[in-house]
């Protein structure tokens, strides 16, 4: 059989694979090659080591974002942005640790921290205020999918089966608000972690408007 013929894309695409499957620390060059059923020397002719392919295959994450656009309502934009970096983190769950962490962006990174910081001054924030609306909105989003993703539950059957089961379950007795809390939202009908996202994120955006408004900023909704 001829060799696998490669290219940097279809060797980030094979990387983005081994990694959503078996997690970030599974991947090595070596571990690549054998999934590409390649020798590990013919990675390097494409990527000069792992860190130059971290680089790419975050690049590729961020590709996988819906961009906010600067001529639409800075709000709508920047929520419909966030819905899909969950969804994009969601499918990629070792991206979160790698985000903000490449010292050497590709295109698609900085295309994505442009638009954002587009969307915002094409809104009529100042400088500061889109810093601190990018970096309150950017928390909330990353902390939000770190969270989902290690809690013990997402369900109220889940949490119920939890809560039967010692110590959660004797400390109930002791701690009453979290009996409250556990009583009239975990464990009522239809509960889910995952409907908190939209909802803390409209107050988010809130926050950001009421920030600018406070400013005396004269910008369109």
């Amino acid at each position: 059989m001829p060799p696998r013929k490669l290219s940097p894309e279809s060797v980030v695409t094979a990387a983005l694979e081994v990694a959503d499957t078996h997690g970030i620390e599974k991947l090595t060059m070596r571990s690549l090659a054998r999934e590409l059923g390649v020798e590990a020397m013919s990675l390097y002719h494409h990527f000069a080591g792992k860190e130059v392919l971290l680089d790419a295959m975050v690049d590729r994450v961020y590709g996988e974002v819906a961009l906010p656009a600067a001529d639409g309502d800075w709000r709508a934009e920047l929520r419909r942005r966030s819905l899909s970096v969950r969804a994009v983190l969601r499918r990629h769950p070792w991206a979160l640790t790698l985000m903000e962490s490449r010292r050497a962006p590709g295109p698609a990174t900085l295309g994505y921290h442009d638009a954002n910081i587009a969307c915002l001054r094409a809104a009529g924030f100042s400088a500061a205020q889109v810093a601190h609306a990018y970096a309150v909105l950017d928390a909330y989003v990353y902390g939000f999918v770190l969270q989902e993703s290690t809690l013990p539950f997402d369900s109220g059957p889940e949490a119920a089966a939890m809560i039967s089961e010692e110590p959660f379950g004797a400390a109930l007795e002791t701690y009453a608000n979290m009996a409250w809390f556990a009583e009239n939202v975990v464990l009522a009908p239809g509960y889910t972690f995952d409907r908190e996202f939209e909802p803390g994120l409209d107050l988010v955006l809130s926050g950001i408007d009421a920030l600018r408004r406070a400013a005396g900023t004269t910008c369109p909704r």
